[in-house]
């Protein structure tokens, strides 16, 4: 029975795992949203904090027991594979619908995100004038950002190091998408969509047999392409949590309303109605290796508001609300 509870609780984590893993994939859609709502934001902030030089002392003297406990490696390690995972698989659903279904697939996030200030905004407390303040200043970060004008591709090694500090913000910064970040940035193709596919691409060829991928000069660039990011992404991971984990523990009500208000800010990423402006370089579209037209950004716009496609719109924005109520109803039972 023990067991059989010890296998549901593993389970749960590494989906609540790849659904962040999809949410970041997202442009727009915050991976630190969902394991804020999900409810275990914190214990993510403060594990990631545990990878120090105390760990480091535990590693070295061979009390490797002693090391996973101090670190929670068993929590990190199933959030991780999860999100990981996600990358090969619920991402790649995730993309079907956003390509022949996207106004419905934003309008859900638009939904669910709007819900999430509902959910975290509940239990905050009482709200004063300081706390009020921070949150003005969160949602005119997150709106500021929505609206910045994308920089070009930079495959430069230490910018793509760069790319993947900042890119991580999405896990451990709730409002903030690391993916959107990285459309700004410019290498968000580069990055999670044709290094992701290089690297899947090699794997397969590798478990074929055929070997003769890894002497091809352009797979070899995608390869240290993804592994620069995705040490960039570990070191920010660590050093953003340090940071975190310690003005949390500090002044957990301001940083809350900052989060709060950055949440509400980032819902102009996700407005549902919105038109495409493409990378045009010298006249021409640029394509990604799917041969799908580049986006650099959005012009948003109101909607016609009695079209059968608007309501169908609004349906699946309440819909999102509705599924962040249920979690909540959910969790309150739970107690």
């Amino acid at each position: 029975m023990q067991n059989n509870k010890t296998f549901k609780q593993k389970l749960n984590l590494f989906l609540k795992g790849l659904i962040m893993g999809v949410a970041n994939k997202v442009p727009g859609v915050s991976g630190g949203t969902v394991s804020f709502v999900m409810g275990f934001y914190e214990e993510l902030i403060y594990s990631f904090k545990r990878i120090n030089l105390n760990a480091f002392k535990l590693l070295l003297n061979g009390r490797f027991k002693s090391f996973f406990q101090y670190t929670n490696t068993q929590f990190v390690v199933l959030i991780m594979s999860g999100s990981i995972f996600s990358y090969f698989s619920a991402s790649l659903i995730l993309d079907y619908f956003l390509e022949h279904y996207e106004l419905y697939v934003w309008s859900w996030f638009f939904g669910m995100i709007a819900g999430s200030i509902y959910y975290i905004g509940k239990d905050f407390g009482k709200w004063n004038r300081k706390n009020f303040i921070f949150l003005i200043f969160g949602v005119t970060l997150g709106l500021g950002i929505s609206f910045l004008t994308p920089a070009k591709e930079n495959d430069n090694l230490w910018f793509v190091f760069i790319c993947g500090i900042i890119g991580i913000s999405g896990m451990t910064l709730p409002g903030l998408s690391g993916s959107f970040i990285l459309i700004l940035l410019g290498n968000y193709v580069l990055l999670l969509v044709d290094s992701v596919n290089v690297l899947l691409n090699i794997f397969v060829s590798l478990l074929s047999g055929d070997f003769e991928v890894l002497s091809d000069p352009i797979k070899i660039r995608y390869l240290k392409i993804i592994a620069v990011f995705t040490g960039g992404s570990a070191f920010g991971l660590i050093s953003i949590s340090h940071v975190l984990g310690y003005v949390l523990k500090r002044w957990n009500k301001i940083v809350n309303a900052v989060i709060i208000g950055f949440i509400t800010g980032s819902l102009g990423i996700v407005w549902p109605w919105k038109n495409k402006i493409y990378v045009i370089d010298n006249g021409n579209f640029l394509f990604d290796q799917k041969g799908n037209k580049i986006v650099e950004n959005y012009e948003r716009y109101i909607p016609e508001l009695y079209s059968i496609e608007t309501l169908l719109a609004i349906f699946f924005i309440f819909f999102g609300i509705g599924l962040i109520l249920v979690i909540d109803y959910y969790e309150r039972r739970k107690k």
